[in-house]
C-alpha cells in the first residue's frame, strides 16, 4: 500500500471492482481499491447473478446492455471466467392488462434496438417444459437475459484492472475520510493514513456508512432479498440445452436453471428492511435466515406456476441483504458540495447494471461529463429529504413491493406522501385537485370540482379523467386557466460577476433589465445541460428559472463552475411561489387585481416587472407554456394562498378555471412546445432540439461553444418534429418507435391528446431525411402501430398571435 492514490475506491464487490476496471482503461493507474474483507464479501457473493436489458428507464436499458456486452471482453483480458450462461428470458402474462403492457413495453424496446421480441404460450411452454400454461396469454423473449457467477465475474474485472495497472488492497477497512482544503481526502485505514485525489463510495451494504464519513447521508438502504435453488428437476436432466429464465410478472417470481435444478426468487409484498442503517462493520459472508412464513403467498404462486417443483427437494435457501434507492435505480455520480467524492452504490441490479456504473463514473471523472444521459442513475436526482428514515423505509417497501407490478403513466403512487405542500394545497384539494408528486412536492395534475368520490383508474389508455382535462384545456383556450407553478426550481444570481458568469454559463445573449429570456445551458460537448429562462431584474440580479426536480443537479452544475468571489446564488424555490395565469382573459384578470399598466408597450411578451397583485408585490413575468397571453405571477411563499383566493375572486366570473399538468401537457403539445427530460436532454444537442435558435454564437466564450460551433456546420441527423397520430382511445407515452414503412425512422419523446384541436400527438425525434422529405409514418400506441404525419407547423395558432395578444 502506498502514501498517495489519485483515486481510493471503497468497496470491492461487483460495482466496486468495475469502477477500478473502466479507471484503469481510460489510462488512470495510479488507483486502489480499499476492501473491509475479501473480494465480493458484501451482497455480491450471495447475489443469484442475473442480468436483462430490459428497465423501465430507456436510457438505464441501454446501459444495461453495455454491460452484458462487456462479459465476454472481461473474461478474455483477465482468463478469469465469469461463467456466463445467456439463454434468454421470457416474461410472462396471465391476465389481459398485463398482456397488453407487454405488448406497449416491447415497442419501446424497439427503439433500443434491444431485441426483445413478444412470444406465444406455445413457444413459451415449448421452450419452458415447467411453466404451467393455464391462464397463459403470452409474453415478452428478452435474448440478453441470463446469469454469471457472481465470484468469477467480480474477479475477473479486478484482474483485468491488475493488468492495466490497478491495486487491489484486501482485509483494510476505512475507518475515517477527512476533506483537505485542496480537495484531496484523507483516509485513515487499519493500516495507516492514505491520500487520495478522489474518494469513489462503492461500498454497497455499507455505503450509508461510508458517505456519513464524509458528512452526507445517502438515500439508500439495504432489505432482505430470498432465493431457493432446488433439486434436480426431471424435465431439466432430460434436457441437453438450457431452459430460458422465467419471470412470472402476476405471481412475483422469477426463475432461473441452476445446473439441472432451478433458481426461485420472490419478491414479495410484504418487504423487509435490514440494518437500515448499513450492514456491521463485522458482518461477513453471512445470511440471514430465512423467513418463508413471510414469503410464502409468494411461494404458493410460484409452485403452482412451476408445478414441477413440488416434486423435488429444495436443495438451498438464500435469505440475503441488498441495497435499495427510493426508486431501484443507484446513486452514481459527483455529489454536490463535496470536491472529488464520488458515489458508485445503491445497486440492487448489479450484475445488469455494475458494467455501466463503472464506465459512466470513469468518463465523468477523467472527462467531466458520463457521455451519456445518466440522469435515472445520477445521485444529484434525490434532494436530502429522500433521506429521511420514514420516507427511505416508505419508499424502498413500495418499490420492493411493485418490483413486478404494472406501472401505468397515469398513476400516483401513495408513499412518503404528502411531504411538501405549499401554502394553498388545501385549498386546491377543496376546488377538487387530485395531486401527483414532483421532488416530494405535491403538484395537482387534474381537477375534479364538485366530484369529491372521483377516483381515476390507472390505464394505458385514456382515463375517467379524459374529461375533466378537456374542460381545463377549453376553458384556458377560451378564458383563462391558473396552474400552480411550485413545479418549477428558482435561483436568484447576483453580484459584480453576476452577469460575466452567467453570461459563460449561458449559451444566449443575456436580457436587459425588465426582461427575460430562453436560455440554453450547454456541456463542453455541445450537449444540452439546461432549458432555462433568465431573467434580469437589475443590472446585477438575475433569475434563472427550470425543473423543480433538478435542484440538486443544476445547483451542482451551477457551484461547480462558480468563479472564487463576485457571484451569490440563492435557492428560492421553496421561497418564493406562485402561478401561471393564462387565456385570452387573463389580462382582464390581472388587470383587476392591479393599478399598473399591463398594456403591450408596457409589459410586451418576455417583460418582466414588480407589481403589486393584490396585497403582494409579486415579480409577473409575461410568457407562458400554454401558447396564450399568459403570465407567471411569483410571489414570497407565504402570500402564495392569498394569491391563489385574489385570482379566483377576480378570474371566476371571467371563466377561470385551476388546471393541472395533463392540461398543460395537452396545450403545450397543441403549440409542439417541448419540456426538459422528455424532449430536452443531455444526449441532445441545441439543434437536434430546435434550440440552436436561441444560441448566440455571435457572443464570446461560453461553455460549450466550440462543439456547439461545430455542429452549427453540420446537419444534426435526427430533429425534433411534431406528430398527429391517428390514435383511438390511447396516446403515445415517450420512446416508441416511430417508423416508416420496415424502417425505424426515430422515436417518440412524449405525447398527449390535444383536447382543443382534437388530435392525438406527439413529439418526436426522426431521421433528417424524414424531415426534408415527409413520408408516412407509423407509431406502436400501447403495442398497436397507428399512422402518423409530420405536421409542418403547430396544429394551433401557428403563427403565435395569441401569445403575443
Amino acid at each position: 500500500m502506498k502514501t498517495h492514490y489519485r483515486v481510493a475506491i471503497i468497496g470491492g464487490g461487483i460495482v466496486g471492482t468495475s469502477v477500478l476496471y473502466h479507471l484503469a482503461r481510460r489510462g488512470w493507474t495510479d488507483i486502489a481499491l480499499f476492501e473491509r474483507s475479501e473480494l465480493t464479501a458484501g451482497s455480491t457473493w450471495h447475489a443469484a447473478a442475473g442480468f436483462h436489458a430490459l428497465n423501465e428507464d430507456p436510457n438505464v436499458a441501454a446501459l444495461q446492455s453495455y454491460t452484458i456486452k462487456l462479459y465476454a471482453q472481461i473474461e478474455e483480458e483477465s482468463g478469469q471466467s465469469v461463467g456466463m450462461h445467456m439463454p434468454g428470458g421470457y416474461s410472462i402474462a396471465t391476465t389481459p392488462a398485463r398482456w397488453e403492457w407487454l405488448r406497449a413495453e416491447a415497442a419501446i424496446y424497439e427503439t433500443l434496438g434491444i431485441g426483445a421480441r413478444l412470444a406465444t404460450p406455445e413457444e413459451i411452454v415449448a421452450q419452458c417444459p415447467i411453466v404451467d400454461p393455464t391462464g397463459l396469454l403470452g409474453g415478452l423473449f428478452d435474448p440478453h437475459e441470463g446469469a454469471v457467477d457472481p465470484h468469477g465475474t467480480t474477479h475477473a474485472f479486478a484482474g483485468a484492472a491488475k493488468k492495466r495497472g490497478a491495486e487491489l488492497i484486501l482485509r483494510n477497512r476505512v475507518l475515517a475520510l477527512t476533506p483537505l482544503p485542496n480537495g484531496h481526502w484523507r483516509l485513515d485505514t487499519e493500516r495507516g493514513v492514505v491520500i487520495a485525489e478522489h474518494v469513489v463510495n462503492a461500498a454497497g451494504l455499507w455505503a450509508r456508512r461510508v458517505g456519513r464519513m464524509a458528512g452526507i447521508d445517502l438515500p439508500l438502504t439495504p432489505m432482505q432479498h430470498h432465493y431457493l435453488i432446488t433439486e434436480d428437476v426431471p424435465a431439466l436432466v432430460a434436457r441437453k440445452t438450457e431452459m430460458p429464465c422465467v419471470t412470472d410478472l402476476e405471481g412475483f417470481t422469477y426463475l432461473q436453471q441452476e445446473r439441472k435444478g432451478v433458481l426461485l426468487g420472490v419478491y414479495e409484498r410484504n418487504p423487509k428492511h435490514w440494518n437500515v442503517e448499513g450492514a456491521d462493520w463485522d458482518y461477513g459472508m453471512e445470511l440471514i435466515p430465512e423467513e418463508i412464513d413471510r414469503i410464502s403467498e409468494e411461494l404458493a404462486i410460484g409452485f403452482a406456476r412451476f408445478p414441477q417443483l413440488q416434486e423435488v427437494g429444495i436443495r438451498k435457501w438464500v435469505n440475503g441483504a441488498f441495497t435499495f434507492t427510493p426508486d431501484g435505480n443507484p446513486l452514481v455520480g459527483p455529489v454536490a458540495g463535496l470536491r472529488n467524492y464520488w458515489t458508485a452504490c445503491g445497486c440492487m441490479s448489479g450484475f445488469s447494471q455494475g458494467g455501466a456504473i463503472g464506465l459512466v463514473l470513469a468518463n465523468w471523472m477523467v472527462d467531466g461529463d458520463p457521455g451519456t444521459d445518466v440522469f435515472g442513475m445520477d445521485v444529484a436526482r434525490y434532494g436530502s429529504f429522500a433521506s429521511n428514515d420514514q420516507y427511505l423505509r416508505d419508499m424502498t417497501a413500495q418499490f420492493y413491493a411493485r418490483r413486478f407490478v404494472m406501472a401505468y403513466p397515469n398513476e400516483e403512487l401513495p408513499a412518503g406522501r404528502p411531504l411538501k405542500m405549499t401554502p394553498s394545497y388545501a385549498a386546491q384539494k377543496s376546488a377538487g385537485a387530485h395531486f401527483g408528486v414532483v421532488w416530494g412536492m405535491e403538484t395537482p395534475q387534474f381537477f375534479a370540482p364538485g366530484q369529491s368520490d372521483f377516483v381515476e383508474l390507472p390505464s394505458l389508455r385514456r382515463s375517467n379523467a379524459h374529461a375533466l382535462v378537456a374542460a381545463e384545456v377549453k376553458a384556458t383556450r377560451t378564458a383563462a386557466g391558473l396552474l400552480d407553478t411550485a413545479v418549477y426550481g428558482r435561483y436568484e444570481v447576483s453580484g459584480p460577476g453576476a452577469e460575466a458568469w452567467l453570461d459563460h454559463l449561458l449559451a444566449n445573449h443575456l436580457p436587459p433589465v425588465g426582461r427575460l429570456r430562453l436560455a440554453p445551458m450547454l456541456a463542453p460537448a455541445g450537449t444540452l445541460m439546461g432549458d432555462l429562462t433568465v431573467t434580469r431584474l437589475a443590472s446585477d440580479r438575475f433569475w434563472l428559472v427550470g425543473s423543480y426536480y433538478l435542484q440538486e443537479w443544476h445547483l451542482r452544475w451551477f457551484r461547480d463552475h462558480l468563479p472564487a468571489s463576485g457571484v451569490h446564488i440563492d435557492n428560492l424555490s421553496e421561497t418564493w411561489l406562485g402561478f401561471s395565469l393564462s387565456g385570452p382573459h387573463s389580462r382582464q384578470i390581472l388587470a383587476s387585481l392591479t393599478r399598473a399598466d399591463l398594456s403591450n408597450t408596457a409589459l410586451p411578451l418576455f417583460g418582466c416587472r414588480y407589481i403589486d397583485i393584490g396585497l403582494s408585490r409579486a415579480v409577473v413575468a409575461r410568457l407562458s407554456l400554454t401558447g396564450e397571453l399568459g403570465y407567471e405571477i411569483t410571489v414570497p411563499a407565504v402570500q402564495q394562498k392569498a394569491l391563489w383566493e385574489a385570482l379566483l375572486e377576480h378570474g371566476t366570473p371571467l371563466g377561470l378555471k385551476p388546471i393541472g399538468m395533463r392540461a398543460q401537457d395537452s396545450l403545450r403539445l397543441e403549440k409542439g412546445y417541448g419540456v426538459w427530460s422528455l424532449e430536452f436532454a443531455q444526449s441532445y444537442t441545441p439543434a437536434m432540439a430546435g434550440l440552436d435558435r436561441f444560441v448566440a454564437y455571435d457572443k464570446g466564450d461560453f461553455i460549450g461553444r466550440d462543439a456547439a460551433l461545430k455542429a452549427r456546420n453540420a446537419a444534426p441527423a435526427q430533429q425534433l418534429v411534431l406528430l398527429a397520430v391517428d390514435a383511438l382511445d390511447a396516446d403515445v407515452t415517450g420512446f416508441e418507435p416511430v417508423w416508416a414503412g420496415t424502417r425505424k425512422v426515430g422515436f417518440v419523446t412524449s405525447g398527449a391528446y390535444g383536447h382543443h384541436v382534437q388530435q392525438s400527438l406527439a413529439l418526436a425525434y426522426v431521421d433528417r431525411d424524414v424531415v426534408d422529405a415527409p413520408v408516412p409514418l407509423e407509431v406502436p400506441v400501447v403495442g398497436d402501430r397507428r399512422p402518423a404525419r409530420l405536421l409542418a407547423e403547430p396544429p394551433y395558432d401557428p403563427t403565435g398571435s395569441r401569445l403575443r395578444s
